[in-house]
Order: structure tokens, then sequence, then C-alpha cells
């Protein structure tokens, strides 16, 4: 299996794209190239990327906008942006969107990978700082054995509905984007995916009814949200 990190670069300048590629490569990354927004976006959807490096001018869909579309879709995936464009509120607007960094042309290929790395390793660092417990309003939610305990009743989990569960206490009182769940448990966002977890939503619903405290609610268009007390412990 691949495990190199693959990044997704829309860069609409045919010649510095591919030499952009090539050396991204060489450097251990797999890189896939696209020459602007829209055909980018697709490919997003499709693929799971662990970094975005995006040109901000580019046809069909210009970086801003391609940025704000995976954010909706993707809220932790990081953003790189390049641009010629170095006013001060470019930057900003960058930045706003939830750009990781903002880096303006010309610029050394050696620098974008250091950053690339840098940021990589950030992202890893708070993936290896998983939390193993949650307590629930009077659940506690074993992530590990795959386990809610509440009282001296037990309930084993699935592995899907343990995924699921994760990621919903993780976003715990926020929105937990649908898309998102989709592409980080079933990988795919595909319409028979999105029927398989409207079950677990309705299997978890059940297991954690014994508490009244704790709600799971649609967002109309969005995804999810559970509404409970909780902390949290490693």
């Amino acid at each position: 299996m691949d495990d190199k990190p693959r990044i997704l670069l829309c860069e609409d300048d045919e010649n510095l794209g591919m030499l952009l590629r090539e050396y991204l490569q060489a450097k251990g990354f797999n890189a896939d190239l696209f020459q602007d927004g829209e055909s980018g976006y697709k490919a997003f959807l499709k693929g799971k990327y662990d970094l975005c490096v995006f040109d901000v001018m580019m046809p069909k869909k210009d970086g801003f906008t391609l940025a704000k579309e995976v954010r909706n879709v993707n809220g932790e995936v990081p953003i790189i942006f390049l641009t010629a464009k170095a006013l001060q509120e470019d930057i900003l607007d960058g930045f706003k969107i939830g750009a990781d960094d903002y880096i303006t042309k010309p610029f050394s290929m050696e620098v974008l990978v250091l950053r690339i790395e840098a940021i990589l390793r950030r992202v890893k660092g708070k993936k290896g700082k998983e939390i193993t417990m949650y307590k629930i309003g009077k659940f506690n939610f074993d992530t590990q054995k795959q386990v809610l305990l509440i009282e001296d009743k037990s309930i084993k989990l699935t592995t899907k509905e343990s995924e699921l569960l994760s990621l919903l206490c993780s976003h715990v009182n926020e929105i937990l984007e649908r898309n998102f769940a989709l592409k980080t448990i079933w990988i795919d966002d595909n319409y028979f995916n999105a029927r398989s977890m409207d079950v677990y939503i309705t299997k978890l619903r059940k297991h954690l009814r014994e508490d009244p405290a704790i709600e799971i609610i649609n967002i109309h268009g969005k995804g999810y949200k559970l509404i409970a007390p909780v902390d949290k412990a490693q």
C-alpha cells in the first residue's frame, strides 16, 4: 500500500504546474495536478488528499472559491495558497477562508516543500493524540474497546458505529459535515454509503436514548450534531 502523502495541486500555469508536480514527486509525495478549480474540486470529491496546494487565479473556479467548497466538505484538510497577489487584504482573505499557509510568487520550491512537511507534521501530531475515552452525559465511551458503558450496562459497538460516534464526539455540540464523515469513514460519499450512514445514525440514537440529555439531530443540508454534556479523558 502506498503511504506517500497525497497532494492535490491546482495551478493554471502549465509549465509551473508540471515542474511543481515533478518536484513534489521527487520529494516523496503523490501529487495530482489540475489546471482549473472546477476539475480540482471534482478530483477532491473523488480522492482522499492529505494536503491541497491551490493557485488563487484560475479559470472556471478561482482558488478562494475552490477552498471554500473544499472546506464545506472537509474542514480539516490543510490548504496552501500560491499567488502573485501580495496585497495584505488578499493574504488576509486567504487566511479567513481557512488557509494554513499563503505563499507569494515567485517562490522557492524547496521552501514550499518545507512548509508542506511542517504542516503535515503538525497534522500528524494532532492525530497522534487521539482521545480513547469520552464521557457523554451518563455514558462512558471507550473508543479502543468500542464499548458504550452506562451504569452496569455494556453496549458493544460495531467498528462503523464506533468510528461514527468518535467523529460525533470530536465535534460535540458542533456540526459534523455529512460529506466529511462519509469520506473519513466510508472513503466515498456516494448514495449507498450515505444511506448506510443514516442507518448507523439511527442505531446510535437507539444506543444513546437511555440518557435524555443526549441527542443526535439532523442539520438540513449540512450534516449532524451530537448535543451532549461531554468530558474528554486520555
